[in-house]
């Protein structure tokens, strides 16, 4: 379950971070098909005054839940959260299999609804992708985005397991070290917890949180990797399932091997996309008359680099590898990354300046674009993918695998390709080849995919609302570039707010038009 490339984050172009990019503006017009006026199942449209849930988790001990009571206070940390918003910690079983066992501690943080206690649904919990972002800081970073949903919800967020101040992985040469040193330093420092951070455990722990919020059932808004919890939420618990948003969701039919040949495919036709504007559109198109030649281009640029990489700034250099994530973090964005990504392009292959691909890439994208995880993020989300994926194929199978990915793409393949290497040695078994997300008996769950996504493709969207169940999983599709397509598409906004403000959801088949129309 891990991304575009399995040691980078699920992130529609912030930094470190499964989430949409604020501020891209595309051209949304609209919705084809009607809506279906009617509440789920289960479900009240009509806002709540009490605010005390009665369905605790099955087989916690008291001490957890009706014992347990969150002491929200001023955030210490970030510095972006010390005004306007409150944290507290939720204490959770490290195994819910030995629930009164060791507990950890899970850090949560919320912005309170502004709007009166009478039109208050409840809490709305946000999870920005990944796996390995942190809620805590990644919701001062992106509350633009889900503001006008503050009159009806508090916005609640929060570390997954692995995560920031929740258990942190920790691979380096040291306890205290955020890089990467091998599979046999993440056993070596977090070995006690590894076992214990896959997305099954998380889920769990996002039941505890419902219950401990006040709400009868989850409300919940998940981007990316974040669909991949809000799904298995939904299977383990569907009687609790309120309203759930996933975006951008990932393919939960795929195994890990079968998600990395999707994905680069996906990013290279994403670039096919932009190489065909830049020669229709752009006057010395830096990749020449259209995405055959585009290919050529890129592959003498990369040999170029790959003997000598091009100053990228601040001491840092550019190589190949680095070329094509920087390429990917543009496209992320849709087509308002186009245009930057044209002109840094040009920089490179004219001038041998990597700053303007590289600033593009740190503003909008991820600044480590190695082939191995640099800091704690990224080395989260290593482990939650080894802990989820049950996969250990032999080197033989990897390096035909391997083969696969590079041939997948000319332009991104071989960058990504030495993803399938992530798991290989990892000292703990993983849980499954693929999630288990059937939710049947659950209410509806909208599930929304850009039909130009190029990190999560969108054959997965239509399998992710199918494999939720008849009845529970309805797709909305955008017709859009970029990876997620809220709130940038008026359309997909309106719908989804829509949805999360009454329940409705839209009627089977619902296409919204945007960049892609």
């Amino acid at each position: 379950m891990s991304d575009a490339h399995p040691l980078r984050s699920r992130r529609p172009g912030l930094p470190a971070g499964a989430l949409i990019i604020a501020g891209v503006v595309l051209a949304a017009i609209g919705a084809i098909g009607a809506w279906l006026q009617h509440d789920a199942p289960g479900r009240s449209a009509e806002p709540r005054t009490a605010f005390t849930a009665t369905n605790p988790p099955a087989g916690l001990p008291t001490a957890l839940t009706t014992g347990q009571h969150l002491r929200w206070s001023r955030c210490s940390s970030p510095p972006t959260a010390r005004t306007g918003y409150d944290c507290a910690t939720m204490k959770a079983p490290l195994d819910y299999r030995k629930p009164d066992g060791r507990t950890i501690d899970v850090a949560l943080i919320r912005r309170k609804a502004t709007g009166p206690n009478t039109r208050r649904i409840g809490s709305l919990v946000l999870n920005f992708g990944g796996p390995g972002v942190s809620g805590v800081s990644g919701l001062p970073e992106r509350l633009n985005q889900y503001q006008p949903l503050l009159d009806r919800y508090d916005l609640v967020s929060f570390d997954p397991r692995g995560v920031g101040a929740t258990i942190p992985v920790r691979c380096g040469k040291t306890a205290d070290d955020t890089g990467y040193a091998g599979a046999d330093a993440c056993a070596e420092h977090s070995g006690a917890i590894l076992p214990y951070i896959g997305t099954s455990h998380t889920a769990r722990d996002l039941d505890l949180m419902r219950y401990l919020l006040g709400d009868e059932r989850l409300h919940y808004f998940g981007v990316s990797y974040g669909t991949a919890l809000g799904a298995v939420y939904a299977h383990l618990y569907p009687a609790h399932v309120g309203r759930l948003v996933l975006e951008a969701p990932v393919d939960p039919t795929e195994d890990l091997d079968e998600e990395q040949v999707a994905q680069v495919k996906a990013v290279q036709a994403a670039f096919d996309r932009f190489a065909a504007h830049c020669a229709a559109r752009v006057r010395h198109c830096p990749t020449g008359d259209g995405p055959e030649e585009a290919a050529r281009r890129m592959a003498r640029l990369a040999d170029r680099l790959e003997k000598k990489p091009a100053p990228a700034g601040g001491g840092r250099t550019l190589d190949a590898d680095d070329l094509a994530h920087a390429v990917s973090d543009h496209l992320v964005l849709g087509t308002d990354g186009w245009s930057p990504l044209a002109k840094a392009l040009t920089a490179l292959i004219d001038h041998n300046d990597g700053r303007p691909l590289s600033k593009g890439a740190d503003d909008f994208g991820s600044a480590d674009r190695a082939a191995a995880p640099r800091d704690s993020s990224t080395v989260a989300q290593t482990a939650i993918t080894c802990a989820d994926s049950s996969l250990r194929p032999g080197l033989e199978r990897l390096d035909r695998d391997e083969a696969r990915v590079k041939a997948a793409s000319p332009v991104f393949g071989a960058a990504w390709s030495t993803g399938v290497y992530l798991c290989y040695d990892w000292p703990f078994d993983g849980e499954r080849a693929t999630p288990q997300v059937n939710a049947d008996g659950a209410a509806p769950v909208l599930v929304v995919g850009g039909t130009g996504d190029p990190t999560t493709p969108y054959a997965g969207a239509r399998h992710m609302a199918r494999a939720l169940g008849d009845g529970v999983g309805v797709l909305l599709t955008a017709e859009e570039e970029g990876h997620g397509t809220y709130p940038q598409n008026r359309c997909v906004t309106e719908t989804v707010n829509r949805y999360l403000r009454t329940g409705r959801t839209p009627a089977p088949g619902t296409v919204c038009r945007g960049s892609m129309s």
